[in-house]
């Protein structure tokens, strides 16, 4: 689906002013704002590339997509500054972490918050992921705080400033693992390396997906893997999502290794299950030039009939929404969401907008969620669940029932958003979609989280590993000299649910600048994905290797744990023996030759107590441990 700002014409970063100086109509809710940004691209590029999409204008000129000025470069924050078109200057700020912690870049940031240790459980020992994972998280979560404080302003509230940091926005990634980790009883699976893809007779890297037990066994009978060997990896499978990791039994992989991939596909087109050869990172810069939009914003009909957007208004100008103005220092409160989410990227997206302020209603099956019950618990509540849906109020809704549908379009006609990432279609088959829910409340925000945005003609299922790997995720992930393998944490379901919720906020913002009228917006994982390897991508179409020499984020061993040098002292870290060293000595001798390391965490409950970290882990009511909101106000 084609942008708003591509439907009519214009592109991200073209004026928005008449000829007398009076504003043009509002098409993206940015539209007649500059931005001015500095500091390292690193940290700017992602929230400098996002708000030029949604309109606001850089100051001098159009910088370059994806590029921010460059001003003040070895600074070590990114600053932002947002005004025009009425409003009071609004800044941010993005840090790494706290000062004098030592998270001071992509690697540092990687080994403290946990990533490296969750990334590398399919591994055995941590490793960093081969791109700038965390940078590019936080740059969404900064426009999304931006965005925030310009709706809050809209209705009534005052933040003018917005703090983002990398050591937060990491926490926020492995915000499930690390809860499930501090949990009352132990996984219900093996934390042991393995776990897909899977190799043909004729050298084919591929992914399997499945939700399906049946179709799990069927694939696996069709090629004459063992029926205990089926039996047994059907779990590990199953609960990769959760764990990270896979220790599925080895009679599985020599299964695969015995057929080719013709075989592989016709067996699991029978079975009901799906294959994905790995693609790589070449062969998507051929298939898509870049350009398109990570999410996408469409006014709504009202009435059933076109109109007219109103006249603009100010981003700084109240106007009467549903919800009513905020009641505190949250921007987002006095708006209601209702959610009818599962698995990860829509609760998530849903989860960020209650932690700013608004009201989630989660929609749930008759009996309630099923991965409520979802080991390990907390207080008998899943503590993964908890991660994504504490907070929020539930209803249940059986929507396959008439009468239960006009009950969800009765809370729609209520709420300032609809927020759902059901299989596509589903939602025009139940006259559940945007057009239905529209002719009772005009002025509703209608969020669709998908997996393929209708851009890839034959796409398989829209699950995480399935779009890393149609994606060439698998290959950005790893350093040269390493096979394609994507990473069994759930990069792009969280970073899709962060688009999630970037989208929703765009569409409440233009429904304030369009005086009330309601908007459609959508987000995929193929569009986090898009945002994630945009850089490596522009390596390649500029003939550079898109990935990173032979070891790249690999910590070095000590005694007793492991460390991670920054970047830019890795290649001197490295020179050093440290595995006679504790991790204590290691990080002095490597400090006192004036490079920058620190220890790994692979702890993950101790985190609750790292002082190298910005923002404090709690626990929740249940007992879960709950990270701290990735953003401040002021």
């Amino acid at each position: 689906m084609a942008s708003p700002a591509t439907r009519h014409g214009t592109r991200p970063g073209d004026d928005t002013r008449r000829s007398d100086g009076s504003p043009a109509e509002v098409r993206r809710p940015l539209d007649g704002l500059s931005c001015d940004l500095a500091g390292p691209p690193v940290l700017t590029d992602v929230v400098a590339d996002h708000l030029r999409r949604l309109g606001a204008r850089p100051r001098g000129g159009d910088a370059g997509a994806g590029t921010s000025s460059g001003r003040n470069s070895g600074a070590d924050a990114g600053e932002i500054v947002l005004e025009g078109a009425g409003l009071a200057r609004l800044t941010g700020r993005i840090v790494w972490g706290a000062a004098g912690t030592g998270v001071e870049d992509e690697a540092t940031a990687q080994a403290v918050t946990g990533v490296m240790g969750v990334h590398g459980r399919r591994h055995g020992a941590p490793r960093g992921l081969g791109i700038d994972y965390l940078a590019c998280a936080t740059g969404v979560l900064t426009a999304q705080g931006l965005l925030a404080a310009l709706v809050g302003r809209a209705r009534g509230g005052g933040a003018r400033h917005v703090t983002t940091a990398v050591d937060r926005a990491g926490l926020l990634t492995v915000s499930q693992y690390l809860a499930a980790a501090g949990a009352d009883e132990p996984e219900a699976v093996e934390l042991a390396p393995g776990g897909p893809p899977f190799l043909s007779a004729d050298d084919v890297v591929f992914e399997l997906e499945t939700l399906d037990p049946g179709a799990w066994a069927a694939f696996w009978r069709a090629l004459d893997a063992p029926a205990e060997a089926i039996r047994a990896g059907w779990r590990p499978f199953q609960f990769r999502y959760a764990t990270a990791c896979a220790p599925l039994p080895p009679e599985l992989h020599r299964a695969t290794r015995t057929h080719p991939m013709g075989r592989i596909g016709q067996a699991a087109e029978a079975a009901g299950a799906e294959v994905c050869r790995l693609r790589t990172l070449a062969e998507r810069a051929r298939e898509d030039a870049g350009g398109a939009d990570p999410w996408s914003l469409r006014p709504l009909r009202r009435g059933g009939t076109p109109t007219n957007s109103p006249t603009a208004t100010p981003p700084g100008t109240p106007t009467s929404t549903p919800g009513g103005g905020p009641g505190g220092d949250r921007p987002l409160e006095g708006i209601t969401v209702l959610e009818a989410g599962r698995r990860i990227q829509a609760p998530l997206a849903a989860h960020l907008l209650g932690r700013l302020g608004a009201r989630v209603i989660r929609v749930e099956p008759p009996g309630g969620d099923p991965l409520r019950g979802m080991p390990p618990a907390c207080s008998g509540v899943s503590a993964r669940w908890l991660a994504l849906n504490r907070g929020k109020e539930a209803v249940e809704i059986d929507i396959k029932a008439a009468a239960d549908r006009r009950r969800l379009r009765e809370l729609a006609a209520e709420a300032d958003v609809f927020l759902h990432n059901w299989a596509p279609g589903k939602a025009a088959a139940l006259e559940l979609d945007a057009e239905h829910l529209a002719a009772a409340n005009r002025s509703l925000v209608y969020a669709y989280t998908g997996g393929w945005a209708d851009r890839i003609a034959d796409a398989p299922m829209g699950t995480d590993f399935m779009v890393q790997a149609r994606t060439g995720v698998g290959e950005a992930v790893h350093p040269a000299g390493e096979p394609p393998v994507p990473s069994l944490m759930t990069l792009l379901d969280v970073l899709g649910g962060l688009h999630g919720t970037e989208a929703v906020l765009a569409g409440l913002l233009l429904r304030e600048r369009t005086g009330g009228r309601g908007v459609r917006v959508d987000s995929s994982l193929l569009g986090a994905a898009d945002t994630l390897l945009a850089p490596a991508l522009r390596r390649v179409r500029q003939g550079l290797d898109p990935r990173p020499a032979a070891g790249f984020r690999h910590p070095l061993r000590t005694a007793d744990g492991w460390i991670a040098p920054s970047d830019a002292s890795a290649a001197a870290a490295a020179a050093h023996d440290l595995r006679g060293l504790c991790t204590e000595e290691a990080l002095h001798r490597l400090r006192s030759q004036g490079l920058t390391a620190t220890a790994v965490t692979t702890d993950l409950p101790g985190l609750r107590h790292d002082p190298r970290l910005s923002g404090q882990i709690g626990r929740d009511a249940h007992g879960a441990l709950a990270v701290p909101d990735p953003w401040s106000f002021a």
